[in-house]
């Protein structure tokens, strides 16, 4: 079994490493460079069509990406600690944060990476006003979250679970690409530190 990973900035991949480091599993890992287009390769497209990271491939040669899938494949071996919930009412709404966070919070801040920020013009054709347009879909969707927060220690509730680390994940990446958490999201903040202070932070 191995881990096909990229380093930091790169968020998706930092999410499995995150939620291995809270379940204290450890997976081998080999170094795909996206800046050198290394998951665009043939090579690597053979085992995931897309050529995206994270991708976990398994002893028997069965390949599994997305982040969130990953994590689902790791909770189902190690159902403890239960970072995707017990009871139903649990399970669900870390669900739903999760789809709120690809949805609402990682939209806009891939749309400003990919159409606004220097590094990607030269991979792609970008549209620089609709990139600009998502700073203030980002902001403003970090002041939603933020209200959401209101009387909560994390996304889904007084437990940490893996809605925090896809969340935690995005709002990190926002802040390399240049869109801060807005001065007044005083709950973002706090959470944002709580996590942070976690040790699988450092993954």
């Amino acid at each position: 079994m191995k881990l096909y990973n990229e380093n930091l900035p790169a968020p998706n991949p930092r999410r499995v490493r995150m939620y291995l480091a809270e379940k204290g599993i450890e997976v081998p890992l080999e170094h795909i460079a996206m800046m050198k287009r290394e998951h665009k390769s043939p090579e690597f497209r053979a085992k995931n069509s897309l050529g995206q990271v994270p991708s976990l491939e398994l002893d028997d040669g069965t390949v599994i990406s997305e982040s969130v899938s990953i994590c689902r494949y790791f909770e189902a071996l190690h159902p403890e600690p239960a970072l995707f919930g017990k009871t139903p009412v649990e399970i669900a709404l870390i669900d739903m944060w999760l789809r709120r966070c690809e949805f609402v919070v990682m939209t806009p801040i891939g749309n400003y990476w990919r159409h606004a920020h220097p590094y990607t013009a030269k991979l792609l054709t970008q549209f620089k006003d609709f990139g600009e347009s998502n700073r203030e879909a980002a902001a403003k969707s970090l002041s939603w979250f933020d209200k959401e927060l209101e009387g909560k220690e994390f996304a889904a509730g007084d437990q940490f679970t893996v809605a925090d680390i896809m969340l935690f994940c995005s709002v990190e990446f926002g802040i390399y690409t240049g869109l801060e958490i807005p001065q007044d999201c005083a709950n973002v903040r706090a959470w944002h530190a709580r996590v942070a202070a976690r040790p699988s932070a450092k993954a």
